[in-house]
């Protein structure tokens, strides 16, 4: 026991703790009032006064834990009065060093109560002085520095800044010093929230059991059943219902008992939510009045507002709709006046649902189209913020799971759109949500202005009000952790920005897609919605030779197309796939396709069972994704075209649910075997936020000028400044030995042994024989399995210039689910010494997309942007397993997409995972004279030296189709060739 004030106060200090371990918060309240009261009979002094200050800031904390917020507001305010009081007064080092720990500790509980009281401001300013204190206080183990970052995080959070707080959290838990203080359990148990209401419920539930086994082991009784609750919510937003009420109820009780009156109010919401869930509306009705008249009396006001908010719900599930409106509008009034601006786009949201659901359940006659429209016109903006929320994550994952919540909002916009028959609000909704989003290398604030939203409304309407629900604070000022911490924070995770802004028209002046709706959203909710930048929806100046149509793509529900005619055709339209439709059709390609993952099975499948194996299974899947995906009027169309002006083009931008389909397969017409690409070339286009400003800047080579684009990386345009020697130079990288794997193993050969393709060996000759190929070589089989062709090796032949790369190796995708398409990775000949930003497998360190793009910026003060180190050439092949999986993301910034970012005007790359010629012999029974793969990349190379590449591969694909047809070989399958696609933007 600590000898600080002799006894009973020493005593008594240490009673009062084991009580509060043990959860017996009103033994703890009693025993310091006991305290305060014998200090009280003292004869006055500044050590009396003193000691009363302490007293009132432990009263304070275990006040905050209970959640009497009146009472703790009143304790840590008698204690700062009395602590100024004394500052003066003369004392030496250890009476000074203790008077800065008391205080710190009363301005962190007055910290914690104003943000436990909605005055998030406040909560910011009373940290910062804080912060001030602490400089002077000799804090060895770093306990109130953790204790500042964790309150930092804890404002983040109610601030709805989670993207900054879930960084904050990790960062600082991974310089947490001192195991016997709370904070690295609650620091676990916040960044558990954070992942749960965002998707990520496998971490959540990894982060709680952490969190128990710290309290565990602090012989903290309470917080551990306290943990309840918070394993209460995490059932609840995976789903399971039963054991989210279950826990509710034990959690309530413990709170009951032990008097913690604000968690208990927060249960009650929660229980509310799932009785409403249920049906039982009348206790749904008397929960949430608990609940309400709890927050109320103990000043929570944020809270008691989002209890008002479902108050509403219910009273709307009631038909109570005068109820409903004052009950939201009340909510509205507290987020607006605590300027927590995405709190009132939930309230919008939830409108928005109710007005829709009206319309499903009667007929508004006349009234329907202004019923519509003000549906619209709540729920576009406040969608659109929900979408611009995912900036503030740091990783691609945490945005995934996120969008993945928001989507359910944008959803509700597609249906109104197309309820009111609004083609051209359709167009501008597919434009816009297919704009992708920028990537920032510049190295951002921590805390960048703008926060998360609240939760999109659920798809029966319902809306729990919780803290998972995002809300919006203060763009000024920053929060920085300081030191080592800040400065791993800054470099952590692949960042990105909002897309620029996209006109509608090709050409000069227009309008921007949607732009009195993200006016509205960025007026209302405070927040960017699209960059300052503007681009055109797509380029029209190279197209003029020949027709040319642009498709896009989005899922919303279902999925809508739209597309626009150029190159001397015209017009333009919308279509729109029931999801049920579209789904059944994307999951019988996938079972035709080898999985990723399941290896030489997965390809034993696909090449002896799989649909793609015989031509009559083909052409009915291909008529299925036709029925599915393609309007007959597009076809039409293309029919009428291509009559009188020759073959069109189609560019097309494919939603991530679509991603893998083979277009040019698709069986457009029910009577007959025409393909989609018998009637037109097909080229894949990335999203329009990839586009350069100017379609002529590309990475400059070493030895030129160098300027800085607005993304951070330096780029420059070979027109203007003349061309070097070696720019004709054409990279070849034939299946590089991989380190640490035999020929025969996973990431083994692709290719065979050296110089047993006479095919392959004809190929690399007539590249000698056309102009300088890198690496150099005197003889072809040079060319392959070589160990030296390494990121190094690759950054300096790119550097001094090419006009081609072609990379015929492994590719290991990025899984879906994750949503980091930045993880898909090209295997070189590096070693485990190579600096990158991947994990090494076992001797070799994979070359991923991430460091394309980032570069050495997130590894050093002066790095350099990937775009630097690895400029691309002009055109550029990639003929591995889902070199092109990038449009299967969300976020496109992949292996393809990274060499478009990079300066590639064209990356031609493979949709699924590609059966290796000696997966033809030996899983196929092919003679080993045929080779498949070998075939598909001699045209891959002869079409990338054609001056059309597109036509040329398009021509080639043809004739495999004409064999296929004629002769239904698997070696003519398509689940081969038409794999390649060729992407542009």
């Amino acid at each position: 026991m600590k000898r600080l004030y002799g006894e009973p106060f020493d005593a008594g200090f240490a009673l009062a703790e084991e009580h509060r371990l043990a959860a017996d918060l009103t033994a703890a309240c009693a025993v310091y009032d006991g305290l305060l009261a014998a200090a009280q009979s003292l004869d006055d002094s500044p050590d009396v006064r003193f000691l009363r200050a302490h007293l009132h800031a432990d009263l304070a904390s275990v006040r905050l834990t209970a959640t009497d917020l009146p009472g703790a507001e009143d304790a840590v305010g008698r204690s700062r009065g009395l602590l100024d009081g004394v500052a003066s007064v003369p004392m030496g080092p250890r009476g000074r060093q203790l008077w800065l720990e008391v205080s710190l500790k009363a301005l962190l509980a007055q910290g914690d109560v104003l943000r436990r009281t909605g005055r998030l401001d406040e909560a910011l300013e009373c940290l910062d002085e804080a912060a001030a204190t602490l400089h002077e206080f000799d804090d060895p183990e770093g306990l109130r520095t953790e204790e500042l970052g964790l309150n930092r995080v804890l404002v983040l959070m109610d601030r709805g800044e989670w993207g900054a707080a879930e960084e904050h959290a990790e960062v600082l838990l991974s310089t947490v010093r001192t195991r016997g203080t709370e904070t690295a359990p609650r620091l676990l148990t916040a960044l558990a929230l954070i992942c749960s209401s965002t998707g990520r419920f496998d971490r959540a539930e990894d982060c709680l059991a952490r969190a128990e086994e710290r309290y565990r082991a602090l012989g903290d009784t309470g917080e551990q059943r306290a943990m309840l609750a918070h394993r209460a919510y995490l059932a609840m937003d995976r789903g399971e219902l039963d054991l989210a009420e279950r826990l509710f109820a034990e959690a309530s009780a413990f709170f009951e008992q032990n008097q913690r009156h604000g968690d208990l109010a927060a249960c009650e919401q929660a229980r509310a939510f799932l009785a409403g869930r249920r049906g039982d509306i009348t206790r749904a009705g008397a929960l949430t009045s608990a609940s309400l008249a709890r927050f109320e009396r103990l000043g929570a006001s944020i809270a008691a507002a989002d209890t008002m908010l479902l108050g509403a719900q219910h009273a709307y599930d009631r038909g109570d709709i005068a109820e409903m409106q004052r009950l939201a509008q009340d909510a509205r009034d507290v987020y607006q006046a605590r300027e927590m601006y995405e709190r009132c786009a939930q309230v919008d949201l939830m409108l928005a649902t109710t007005l829709e659901d009206g319309l499903n359940r009667t007929d508004h006659g006349e009234h329907e189209r202004r019923s519509v429209d003000t549906a619209l016109s709540l729920a576009l903006p406040a969608a659109l913020a929900l979408q611009a929320a995912r900036y503030d994550f740091v990783t691609a994952h945490a945005r995934h799971q996120w969008l993945q919540l928001a989507d359910q909002a944008m959803q509700l916009v597609f249906r109104l759109a197309a309820r009111r028959q609004d083609q051209g609000l359709l167009f501008e909704l597919v434009e816009q949500r297919t704009a992708g989003a920028s990537l920032a290398l510049d190295r951002t604030p921590l805390s960048a202005p703008g926060t998360e939203p609240s939760r999109a409304a659920g798809a029966d309407g319902a809306v729990f009000p919780r803290a998972a629900m995002k809300s919006y604070g203060h763009a000024g000022g920053t929060m920085t952790l300081g030191g080592v911490a800040s400065e791993a924070a800054a470099s952590a995770g692949l960042r990105v920005a909002p897309p620029p802004k996209v006109r509608m028209a090709a050409q000069g002046p227009g309008r921007v897609a949607l732009q009195e709706y993200i006016q509205a959203a960025e007026s209302r909710y405070h927040r960017r919605i699209v960059d300052d930048r503007e681009v055109p929806f797509w380029m029209t100046e190279d197209l003029t030779s020949r027709p040319v149509v642009q498709i896009r793509l989005a899922d919303a529900g279902d999925l809508f197309m739209t597309w626009t005619w150029a190159g001397g055709a015209r017009g333009f339209g919308t279509g729109h796939g029931p999801a049920e439709e579209v789904d059944q059709a994307v999951r019988e390609l996938t079972a035709a396709l080898p999985a990723t993952g399941e290896g030489a099975e997965g390809m034993r499948r696909a090449l002896g069972s799989g649909a793609m194996a015989r031509h009559r299974t083909e052409r009915r899947l291909a008529r299925l994704l036709a029925e599915a995906l393609w309007p007959e009027g597009l076809t039409a169309q293309i029919r009428q075209v291509s009559a009188r002006a020759g073959r069109p083009l189609i560019r097309i931008q494919p939603s991530p649910r679509v991603a893998q389909v083979p277009w040019e397969l698709l069986a457009v017409d029910g009577s007959s075997d025409v393909r989609l690409i018998d009637l037109a070339d097909v080229v894949t286009t990335a999203p329009t936020s990839l586009r350069r400003p100017d379609p002529t800047a590309r990475p400059a080579p070493d030895g030129e000028a160098h300027t800085v684009t607005e993304a951070g990386a330096e780029a420059g345009a070979d027109e203007a400044r003349g061309t070097p020697a070696d720019a004709d130079t054409v990279v070849l990288v034939l299946d590089p030995r991989v380190p640490g794997f035999r020929a025969d193993s996973r990431l083994g050969s692709v290719l065979g042994p050296p110089g047993s393709d006479p095919e392959l060996l004809a190929l690399v000759r007539s590249r000698l024989d056309a102009s300088p190929v890198a690496p150099s070589v005197t003889a072809p089989a040079e060319a392959f399995r070589r160990t030296d062709l390494d990121r190094d090796w690759l950054s300096a032949v790119l550097r001094k210039g090419a006009r081609r790369l072609l990379y015929v190796g492994h590719v290991s995708g990025a899984p879906v689910e994750g949503g980091q398409s930045e993880d898909g990775a090209l295997h070189l000949c590096c070693g485990p010494q190579t600096t990158g930003l991947t994990e090494t497998v076992r001797t070799h360190r994979p070359l991923a997309a991430k460091d394309l793009l980032l570069g050495t910026l997130p590894m050093r003060a002066d790095g350099e942007p990937g775009a630097r180190i690895w400029p691309a050439p002009p055109r550029v092949a990639l003929i591995g397993c889902e070199s092109g999986a990038d449009l299967r993301f969300a976020e496109s910034f992949g292996l393809a997409t990274a060499m478009i970012h990079n300066g590639a005007e064209l990356v031609t790359a493979t949709r699924w995972t590609l059966p290796t010629s000696f997966a033809f012999h030996r899983l196929a029974g092919l003679p080993e004279s045929v080779r498949p793969l070998t075939e598909a990349i001699v045209a891959v190379d002869a079409a990338h030296e054609s001056p059309d590449p597109v036509a040329r591969l398009a021509s080639w694909q043809r004739e495999r189709l004409d064999h296929w047809r004629a002769e239904g070989g698997i070696e003519h399958s398509p689940l081969l060739w038409a794999a390649m696609t060729c992407i542009v933007v």
